[in-house]
């Protein structure tokens, strides 16, 4: 997708997007010109093999790592020209995350995990509405758990609704069912993709998953640091 009209409508681009570090004495080209639009709603799969950058891609498209070159613009927003804490603001409001690591606080029960966000952002219900969002998960029962006395599954769900809470414009997943076993990152994928279809918010999947990626509206693949056919 390219041209005017779709860089309005996109709720995430990337314009001439590279990435490039010091290894030793010389340069490594880890991404080079990446051009990519998504629209609100789509499901988008990044798919390419280890080491490709796929989730260093990710981590630019969210604002998380500064490109060398190009410019990434997230609802409206030109990321970079952002400073640091406008672009933490900026995460804070229009992004979900789930990764493969669950990234939950271990001193924080599954209720209070999925708050954080919400008080975060300053919500005056946020405990109703973490508690609603775990109910939707099928946690219901398991507010007062900590991560430790959850299985991964359990734990992924959890992640999921700590993403969903704050109704992101985008989801952005890195391998989110890499450590589970296939019934559970089946149960995972599945709950993710209604949750998007209900809140119609664009996802972004980082996955080696070929199943996976086909059930996405579009693959971007990824081979030597660009985007292939």
């Amino acid at each position: 997708m390219t041209g005017q009209a779709d860089s309005l409508s996109a709720v995430l681009s990337a314009r001439g997007i590279g990435k490039t570090v010091k290894s030793g004495i010389n340069d490594l080209v880890i991404l080079q010109e990446i051009e990519l639009e998504i629209t609100q709603g789509e499901a988008v799969a990044i798919v390419g093999a280890s080491g490709s950058g796929k989730s260093t891609l990710l981590a630019l498209l969210a604002g998380l790592d500064t490109p060398t070159t190009g410019s990434v613009h997230l609802d409206g927003e030109d990321v970079f020209a952002l400073d640091e804490d406008a672009r933490a603001q900026l995460r804070g409001r229009a992004v979900g995350f789930v990764f493969q690591s669950f990234q939950l606080l271990p001193a924080l029960n599954a209720l209070e995990n999925v708050m954080l966000p919400l008080e975060l952002a300053g919500r005056p219900d946020a405990q109703s509405a973490a508690t609603a969002m775990l109910e939707r998960v099928g946690l219901g029962e398991r507010l007062g758990h900590y991560p430790k006395h959850l299985s991964g599954g359990e734990q992924q769900r959890v992640a999921l609704a700590r993403a969903f809470v704050v109704q992101p414009k985008v989801l952005m997943a890195d391998e989110p069912t890499g450590s589970l076993d296939a019934a559970a990152g089946e149960a995972v994928i599945q709950l993710m993709f209604e949750l998007n279809a209900q809140a119609g918010t664009t996802l972004v999947m980082v996955t080696h998953d070929e199943h996976l990626a086909q059930r996405c509206t579009r693959i971007v693949r990824l081979a030597g640091g660009k985007v292939v056919p």
